[in-house]
């Protein structure tokens, strides 16, 4: 399905070539001082804050006789509204109104095309006072806009939102799992000297490729190795065993260390690996929460489970363990596995290519402000001092990890526990299910130039 269309329409000089360059993320459109650089229409895909759409950056409508170059240029303007699902009508907030942009006002008036309302170079007092005065054009509430400068397109984007947004674009939208393939699972196994990680990672393949033995440390070197499960491509890495720093007195497992490290750094999916024989030990919480740190999905696989006493109690307790010690990730996968008989494995790795999914999602726009509307709903953000914090949308910037920004009024005010409401109501409601997220707050101003709080 085609990309709904923005046309950016307005008289010589106003900015519109600017914002159509912001739109694209490049310099597409030729920009000068001079008026009437734009003669043909221009056009490129465009995202803004997670919406897609065709923008078309149209010549300055100017009224000159139609057999003229400027009465042709203004034909070819003409034809970009009808064809466009909303027209921008852009003004200079800093010069004000002119006869030309009542005229086009006018002609905006009698399209069938919805029309939205820009003020553009709108910095300062000069610029509120020329956003102040379109209201005479009658076309409802005029937006400030500084195109060069890429503030209030906050402002842009919840005010071409109703005709931009499309269901069936979001469930088009790219999704990593089909429309460009994953590849191989890339899979680290992990965990304290001795837990039996090379002797799993035989097992999954099927022949003694990995030393073993009882001695602690054998493995000094992540080791790379590309298998299929079902069918299914999958790089598995066997890495060294970590221990406490302060225990790590040789320089040669030192630089082992770092490369588990970089091991987990370069995985989609880290599985920690227990001894079932010995529990949970606070070395493995500040394992997983390393892992969680870097953005992977996590799992946690209690190994040697065919000798391990007491089992319904050992893996409850691992539970409840994991639920207190690794709080910023609630839910996370325990597993059962025998290296020695192979028990587990099947599941082991089904759970993986299952979080590899939900750590690669996109969720779509509309959707997502749908959840946000309902979470702001049943619990609003709270009001420091008497004044409440306005939180306005918010979108998703990237996956793997599934990376959000949330917009908003004051948002450096908002408290910690809020945040992590969000997160674990976004967990729940949009069944992304237990992989890290991350969680950007920025201010409406100027969502391009604003840092992640």
């Amino acid at each position: 399905m085609p990309l709904p269309v923005v046309a950016i329409v307005g008289r010589p000089n106003v900015g519109k070539s600017t914002l159509f360059n912001r739109l694209v993320g490049k310099r597409v459109a030729l920009v000068d001082d001079r008026p009437g650089v734009t003669r043909d229409r221009r056009e490129g895909d465009a995202e803004l804050l997670g919406l897609k759409f065709r923008v078309m950056d149209t010549a300055g409508f100017e009224d000159e006789d139609a057999q003229s170059l400027p009465g042709r240029m203004r034909v070819q303007t003409e034809a970009a509204v009808e064809a466009a699902d909303v027209a921008l009508f852009v003004i200079d907030a800093r010069e004000g109104l002119t006869p030309l942009d009542e005229e086009i006002a006018r002609w905006l008036r009698g399209s069938k095309t919805p029309v939205i309302l820009a003020a553009n170079k709108a910095e300062g007092r000069a610029g509120e006072a020329g956003r102040m005065e379109a209201y005479a054009l009658g076309m409802g509430e005029p937006f400030a806009l500084s195109a060069e400068h890429g503030e209030g397109l906050v402002d842009l984007f919840e005010a071409i939102r109703p005709f931009v947004e499309r269901e069936e674009d979001e469930a088009a939208e790219p999704d990593d799992g089909e429309e460009r393939p994953l590849g191989p699972l890339k899979l680290a196994i992990v965990g304290r000297p001795n837990a039996g990680k090379s002797t799993l990672v035989n097992k999954m393949l099927g022949e003694d490729r990995m030393i073993t033995g009882p001695e602690a440390g054998i493995t000094r070197d992540s080791i790379s190795i590309d298998w299929q499960w079902q069918g299914r491509d999958v790089t598995l890495v066997d890495t060294a065993g970590l221990r406490k720093r302060a225990k790590i007195d040789d320089k040669l497992e030192k630089l082992s260390a770092a490369d588990t490290r970089r091991a987990i750094d370069m995985a989609e999916v880290v599985v920690l690996l227990l001894d079932a024989t010995r529990g949970l030990e606070a070395q493995d919480l500040k394992i997983a929460d390393q892992v969680i740190e870097e953005g992977r999905a996590l799992i946690i696989a209690l190994n040697k489970w065919d000798v391990a006493e007491h089992a319904s109690s050992l893996f409850n307790g691992v539970k409840a363990a994991l639920e207190e010690g690794l709080s910023q990730l609630k839910g996370v996968y325990v597993l059962t596995v025998s290296g020695k008989t192979g028990k587990g494995i099947d599941q082991l790795i089904n759970a993986a290519f299952e979080l590899r999914d939900a750590w690669s999602m996109r969720v779509g726009t509309g959707e997502l402000n749908r959840w946000f509307a309902r979470a702001i709903e049943a619990n609003p953000p709270p009001a420091p001092g008497g004044k409440r914090i306005k939180l306005r949308y918010i979108t998703q910037v990237k996956s793997r990890p599934p990376t959000f920004v949330i917009f908003g009024n004051r948002v450096d005010e908002l408290p910690g526990s809020y945040e992590r409401y969000l997160l674990n109501s976004m967990r729940r409601d949009l069944k992304i299910g237990p992989v890290p997220l991350r969680l950007n707050l920025r201010a409406s101003k100027n969502p391009f130039g604003s840092k992640a709080q």
